[in-house]
């Protein structure tokens, strides 16, 4: 996940420069935001992609159910790389 790197870095920078509470919530919301926008497309591309462009915004009823669709593909890869993960 070289790509999500910076965004680690600024995330962390973020949380060192602001003490803890609401204003480090508010204060780092977009890196945190970004970061974790970031590990999910890394993690899974296609599914990512498909929420972003089928979620957008609202529209026909089977755009919101092609939405709903992705969303669920989406969960299901990101499910599969966390039991890959608990299982090493």
């Amino acid at each position: 996940m070289r790509s999500c790197d910076r965004l680690e870095e600024a995330l962390l920078q973020c949380h060192r420069r602001m003490p803890e509470g609401p204003a480090r919530r508010s204060g780092c919301r977009h890196l945190n935001k970004a970061f974790a926008e970031c590990v999910v497309a890394e993690a899974c591309p296609e599914e990512s992609e498909a929420v972003r462009s089928l979620c957008s915004s609202g529209g026909t009823s089977l755009k919101r159910k092609q939405c709903e669709d992705a969303q669920l593909s989406l969960s299901l890869c990101l499910s599969r790389h966390q039991r890959e993960f608990e299982q090493r």
